[in-house]
């Protein structure tokens, strides 16, 4: 299966490229188990307004082909989650998150202000608030300066406390010494749907974390990073989801590729390896994780 960026793709645009029989029949036996079920995934964390318009094209047109049934769409500010709505809007199988990511300078309180109104406007549209979080690449950049990382916790609070007002999901951007703060937070508030995308943590959150029924996400690094490789291993199955969060670029076998979600079935199959489990249990039971986390009526 090609991963790379097809560049002639808009050329090709509106040609039936299943006329091959041969290659119809590879490529659906790629995404069939040996007894004809169909492996489908969802990419639960992409940025997907993010994409230069032509990408965003080929990712949204290729979707049924490579058996991908659901994008979560995630937004990183105000004006994201506008175009993150307007993409939800005009294609199906786009979900969207709002939120504010915290790796950026905050906004002023009218602003922020504002922009939970929008939420709560639109939170028959949103099937989740996201992504939020605590800013653990931008505090080590701002060490020395005046940063105040307690402006950046009390925002997230506020997000916590629109995720559980509206009964939505929350997704995070928490990692490593910030993810126990997160977790303190979550406790606090009795917040028990909290997904934790591309995580990194010590073994002691993990545990903490598992026990709470948080989710965790892998991204394609899955395939070279040893960390991440360990963190799949030791979470449960039950709880575990895959993203791409494009179109963050991976390094590996995807050097120099544009990220696009069909990397996650080399995802899932090294989740197979490390698992020990049964490939269509696999593709099925993450499936069914975000799904149902998510409330995806698909």
């Amino acid at each position: 299966m090609e991963l790379a960026y097809n560049s002639n793709y808009l050329k090709e645009k509106g040609k039936n490229r299943f006329l091959d029989p041969e290659k119809v029949k590879r490529r659906l036996s790629y995404y069939t188990s040996k007894d004809g079920e169909e492996m489908k995934i969802i990419d639960s964390h992409i940025h997907l307004d993010s994409y230069e318009e032509e990408i965003r094209t080929q990712i949204l047109d290729d979707l049924e082909e490579n058996h991908i049934s659901a994008l979560i769409a995630v937004s990183t500010d105000f004006e994201s989650s506008k175009k993150n709505l307007l993409l939800h809007h005009q294609y199906a199988n786009v979900y969207p998150a709002f939120g504010y990511h915290p790796e950026q300078s905050l906004p002023s309180e009218e602003k922020l202000a504002a922009f939970l109104a929008w939420i709560r406007k639109h939170k028959r549209d949103l099937v989740a608030v996201g992504e939020v979080g605590l800013p653990y690449f931008l505090r080590r950049k701002k060490e020395n300066t005046d940063f105040s990382f307690e402006a950046y916790i009390d925002v997230l609070e506020k997000f916590i406390l629109l995720a559980k007002e509206l009964d939505k999901p929350i997704i995070l951007h928490a990692i490593y010494d910030d993810a126990p703060i997160a977790c303190d937070l979550l406790e606090k508030h009795g917040v028990q749907k909290a997904h934790f995308h591309w995580f990194k943590g010590d073994p002691e959150t993990i545990s903490r974390m598992i026990k709470n029924g948080y989710v965790i996400s892998v991204t394609p690094d899955i395939l070279y990073e040893p960390e991440t490789q360990v963190i799949a291993k030791q979470y449960p199955l039950e709880q575990l989801l895959v993203e791409t969060d494009g179109p963050w670029p991976f390094k590996g076998p995807f050097n120099g590729e544009h990220t696009h979600p069909k990397m996650i079935h080399y995802s899932l199959k090294k989740i197979v390896a490390l698992k020990g489990v049964p490939t269509k249990d696999v593709y099925r039971i993450i499936f069914e994780n975000t799904k149902k986390f998510y409330r995806l009526e698909i």
